[in-house]
């Protein structure tokens, strides 16, 4: 039977990446999104695709979700109020959206005869390691934001669910994500450093030598894909680390990178910046059993991004804040 996958919160920076993935590989794509940043344009490429489909909606809606749902057979769930700055300025929101409908929307998966949930979290978990160690799967969670401590709360709660779900769900810690999307957005690491500099502005950098490990959009969807197509029992609860360990970098290591395209970049440095997260990752698992490794270097996604630029791709990214950005939402009253 060929796949029909529901991407829930498929209309923001990776989901019409992961679309573009699956569509190219035959299946059937469903999308339920609220539009949250007025990010509408992002589903309009695939709007004329037969195998393509889209649900206005929220994901605690049920009658949403069941529209949605019609002929599907696997799901992956994004949706949710990403990021830790946007998360602390609407805390209500993220707690409705975030722990409310994410949990729900789990707990309302069983029964529906699907074959995999993918939930997609954050290696954001890890926290602060002052240490030169690399985290596996089975390294101590020590959230630090908001947005964090609901990932890992969420999967606890889908963990919690091994011998109860008719469904096989598998947890993606993702890296940081970089590179050029439909709604490229300019707030994350790579992108903004990028762009910065690209424009001739002062670019400062909090914490330079703290540790990240970063993701380019397009490994992220041929990961989904390879998770959706392996045999259950190779990915049936089970967390995965999503990147690469070469892509473990220093925000250092991220601007020399640039300033290597950008000779006459100007650069100011600042320590005990608002966010102390600092972490390396190990990635040994997902490419031991999943046999993947990303194709895509940080230098392949600034090269785009100037390049992207250059052809004045961007022009309009201050005109368009928000749709660039986790900035502001519109979402009604919880």
């Amino acid at each position: 039977m060929t796949k029909s996958i529901l991407i829930i919160g498929g209309a923001g920076y990776i989901g019409p990446v992961i679309t573009s993935e699956l569509l190219g590989a035959g299946y059937d794509v469903g999308c339920l999104d609220l539009f949250l940043y007025q990010n509408q344009p992002c589903v309009v490429p695939f709007l004329s695709n037969p195998k393509y489909r889209f649900t206005y909606g929220d994901m605690r809606d049920r009658g949403a979700l069941d529209r949605a749902l019609e002929g599907v057979t696997d799901v992956v769930l994004l949706a949710g109020l990403v990021g830790d700055p946007i998360t602390a300025k609407h805390p209500d929101i993220a707690r409705a959206v975030n722990d409310e409908g994410v949990r729900s929307s789990l707990d309302y998966l069983v029964g529906k005869g699907l074959d995999k949930v993918v939930f997609v979290s954050t290696c954001s978990n890890y926290g602060l390691i002052e240490s030169d160690e690399l985290a596996d799967e089975t390294f101590p969670l020590s959230p630090l934001s908001l947005y964090a401590k609901s990932k890992v709360a969420a999967e606890e709660h889908l963990m919690a669910k091994k011998n109860v779900a008719d469904y096989s769900a598998t947890i993606l810690r993702f890296a940081t994500a970089f590179g050029l999307a439909p709604r490229t957005r300019f707030d994350l690491t790579v992108n903004e450093f990028t762009r910065e500099l690209a424009l001739g502005r002062e670019l400062l950098v909090f914490d330079a030598h703290t540790w990240r490990p970063y993701c380019h959009v397009r490994d992220f969807a041929r990961l989904i894909r390879a998770v959706l197509e392996a045999p259950r029992e190779k990915v049936a609860f089970e967390v995965f680390n999503a990147g690469g360990e070469a892509n473990n970098l220093t925000k250092q290591m991220i601007v020399d990178t640039v300033l290597a395209a950008i000779p006459d970049g100007k650069v100011r440095y600042k320590d005990h910046g608002s966010d102390p997260r600092n972490y390396r990752v190990s990635f040994r698992k997902v490419r031991e059993t999943l046999g993947f490794e990303p194709s895509f270097t940080v230098r392949d996604g600034v090269e785009e991004l100037l390049s992207a630029m250059r052809a004045h791709v961007f022009d309009r990214v201050e005109q368009d804040r928000n749709f660039h950005g986790n900035y502001e939402i519109e979402y009604p009253v919880p």
